[in-house]
This record gives C-alpha cells, structure tokens and sequence, in this order.
C-alpha cells in the first residue's frame, strides 16, 4: 500500500494538480486577451474601448462568458449532429493538450519530454481537422468554403514552419523545448551578460515563424478564413452558444501557444533580458515567459490593427514563392556555417 501511494497515487495528484493550475491560468489568460485585444484595437483607433462593466472594463470578459453560456446551442436542421457538435470539442481540446510540454521554468513543465517540439508540430497538425469537420457537418457552403481554405493556408505554412523548426535544433542540438532554452543561456561575442537568444543570429527565421504563425492561427491579416465580406463568418458561421465559445477559446489560446513557443524558440523562454544574478533567480523565471509571451502577443494585436487583410492569391504566394524558398535557403546556411566552423552542438 505503501508503495502505491508513492510510486503511483502522489505522482498522479501531482500531475492532476498541474493541469489544473496550467487550464485555470489558460482560461483566466484567454478571457483577459480578450480584453487585452479590444483596448488595443481601440487606442489603436483612438478609442476608449470596454470601460463600464467593472472598474476599467475588467469584468466584461466575465459579462461576455455569461452571455454565451445563457444562450441556447441552435444546429441546422440539415446538421450531422455528432460531428456539428465534436468539432468544436476537438478544436478546444488540441489547443489544450499543446500545453502539456511547454516549460515555464527549468524545473515547470507537464511533460519535459525529448520530442517536445515534435510533439507540438504534430498537434497543430491536428488542429485542422476540427475546422474541417465543422465546415463539413454545418452543410452550408459558406462553412464549407472556410474550411477549405483553412486547410490549404495551414498546409502551405506549416512547410515554412517546419524548416524554421529545423534550424533551431541545428543550433540547440536538441527536439526538447527545455534544451533548447538553456542553449541561448550563453551570451553572443563572449561577453557573458549579453542574452544568447535565437532571435538574432535567425531573426529572418523569427519572422516566418511569427507571420507563419498569424497563418496558422487564423489572424488579421490572414484571417480569409472567416472573410465576413464573403463568407459570413466561414467555418463556424452555424456555430452559437458554447459551440461557439469552444471555437473561440481555442483560437485564442492557439495565440497563446505560438506566443509561448516564439519565447522559447527565439526570445530565451523563462531567460532574463541580461545575464544578471540578482535578474536571475529561479522564481523570476515565470515573470520573464509571461512578459516576453504578452509582447508576442501585442504583435499580434498591434498586426491586426495595422494591416488589411491579405487577399488569397497573396497569401499563397507569400507562403509559397517568399516563405518556403527563404526558409531553405536560410536552413541550408545555417547548417554549413555550424558545420563549417564547428560550432554544431555537442550531443551526449
């Protein structure tokens, strides 16, 4: 008994009690983006934004999770039931599980498994699939058309994704996201206070992640996706109530997400801006992943209040013809300057 409690029954509530932490702080984090989002689009058009429910507005992401948990759920009539109602399910769920191997400290993470990376490409992979059904199980051509396009716009960056991905663990020598932050732990030209983050020596790479990644999550300017002027709202144009909901909590916390993983990738992670003691305390870690992962995300509001939205011709040929030769060319340079030099990482 006494070694089911250690071996299986503490390690279990340990795991349990983190998920639960990482889905509150998620919940809490995507209802207060939300709020984040409309004070910057509206400074951004000088205006005051949410300001009457609760001092400041603070409360209104609350006023709006109750208005859509109090409405009824509607399916068409011509609906395939099951699937209407699993792809939002789906869609929410994958953008949960992602979580489970990002490291907010060297000692916080779910799962500090050596295929992080893999792991992490391999979800967003699946991410598509509950566009689809929902385009598909809605029976109206409008949904349908959204949902196509999301799926030729996700196939055409995730290539670009993936050689960006590449390049990384050419320099970290390692697929596991804790690795790959303590390798820019060393600063750039031998001067140890400088930060050794990726975004420097790969900052055009940096920027086909984080463009690759407004595709990917469906964002101005490339939010054809939804298209109200042609398609009404596109792949969830059926969709109220909770459904709804579960679509939007999904796709803001697949922002989240590619914020986290930007930080990680190029930005240090849980890494202070200056190789400091007195800035590099442990619990310091969690502060300096939020903050880097909040002006991740002011880019993608600050892009959404700036730029029209791409038209579909343009946003296949920036993916195609700019992003996928870039990134390779970029790849293949890369790796003869490590090799060239000998700086590839030592592995083992």
């Amino acid at each position: 008994m006494a070694n089911f409690l250690t071996d299986y029954a503490v390690p279990f509530a340990w795991i349990l009690g983190g998920i639960i932490a990482v889905v509150i702080c998620l919940m809490i984090g995507m209802a207060y983006l939300t709020l984040f989002e409309r004070k910057v689009l509206a400074a951004a058009q000088l205006r005051l934004g949410p300001n009457v429910v609760g001092p400041f507005g603070l409360l209104q992401p609350m006023a709006d999770g109750l208005k859509l948990l109090s409405k009824e759920t509607v399916i068409p009539s011509g609906a395939n039931r099951v699937v209407f109602v699993l792809a939002p399910m789906m869609t929410f769920i994958l953008a949960l599980v992602a979580w489970a191997v990002i490291p907010f400290n060297a000692h916080l993470v779910l799962a500090n498994i050596n295929v992080g990376v893999l792991f992490l490409f391999a979800i967003s992979s699946l991410g598509v699939y509950g566009i689809i059904m929902a385009g598909w199980a809605s029976n109206s051509k409008y949904a349908f058309l959204g949902s196509l396009r999301a799926a030729a716009q996700m196939v055409s960056y995730e290539v670009s994704m993936g050689f960006v991905l590449v390049t990384v663990l050419l320099c970290a020598g390692s697929l596991n996201l804790s690795q790959i932050v303590e390798a820019q732990s060393h600063g750039w030209f031998g001067v140890s206070w400088l930060p050794g983050w990726y975004v420097l020596p790969l900052l055009p790479m940096a920027v086909v992640f984080f463009v690759s990644g407004l595709a990917e999550t469906n964002r101005s300017p490339f939010d054809l996706v939804e298209g109200e002027s042609e398609l009404v709202g596109g792949y969830f144009v059926e969709y109220s109530s909770m459904t709804f909901a579960l679509f939007y909590l999904g796709e803001y916390m697949n922002m989240i997400l590619v914020s986290a993983m930007t930080s990680i990738l190029f930005l240090g992670g849980w890494l202070p801006p200056i190789n400091v003691a007195f800035l590099s305390y442990d619990w310091m870690g969690p502060i300096w992943f939020f903050l880097k992962t909040v002006f991740v995300l002011f880019c993608f509001l600050w892009v959404r209040a700036t730029f029209p939205r791409f038209r579909y011709d343009q946003l296949m040929r920036l993916g195609w013809k700019i992003f996928l030769p870039l990134s390779l060319i970029y790849l293949i340079v890369v790796a003869g300057v490590l090799v060239g030099m000998g700086w590839l990482p030592k592995v083992g």
